[in-house]
């Protein structure tokens, strides 16, 4: 029978292999503040990263990057920056949705309710999603740094903290 973990390991946290997809056609390494943002959070929260990409707002490029890193057993969640409003080429919410196997309603939810009391109503153009795939969490939210502190402080955090209870997305992610 396999022994109780001790209080104290119950309280270390688990890291999780992260990967940042920023979606864009304008921006570039250089100045890519809101990628950088959610890599520098994931490593300050214990998180390993293991890649980083940056792709055109291309439906099958956005594809072609999510779906290796989903078929990567080292890369437990990915979190997308920008192509989620309603500008032309804004198509991170299509080329994501049809990857996921099961979708976080709550992920889009949370992050408008959020969002509302620091941009108002302009929240409802706002297309942020989530989802699982191949036990993979994906949180797509939109372009700007102040989007992705948003997300990060208010719900990824302590949704990807193995410690945060009642429920957090590690023991899923990890099979526990």
């Amino acid at each position: 029978m396999p022994s109780k973990p001790s209080d104290s390991a119950a309280n270390e946290p688990v890291p999780l292999g992260i990967a940042v997809l920023t979606v864009s056609d304008t921006r570039g390494p250089e100045n890519d503040t809101s990628g950088d943002f959610l890599a520098e959070a994931a490593l300050e929260a214990g998180h390993q990263l293991v890649q980083r990409a940056l792709t055109p707002d291309d439906i099958y490029a956005i594809r072609a990057v999510l779906s290796q890193w989903i078929a990567d057993a080292s890369v437990q969640a990915i979190l997308v920056t920008g192509g989620t409003g309603f500008a032309g080429r804004d198509s991170t919410p299509e080329a994501v949705s049809p990857l996921f196997d099961k979708t976080i309603e709550g992920f889009g939810e949370v992050f408008r309710g959020l969002s509302l009391a620091e941009i108002g109503s302009s929240t409802v153009q706002s297309r942020a999603l989530g989802g699982l795939a191949n036990r993979t969490a994906i949180f797509c939210m939109p372009g700007s740094t102040g989007a992705c502190r948003t997300a990060w402080n208010g719900i990824l955090k302590d949704q990807l903290d193995s410690r945060h209870r009642p429920c957090n997305f590690v023991g899923v992610l990890n099979n526990l």
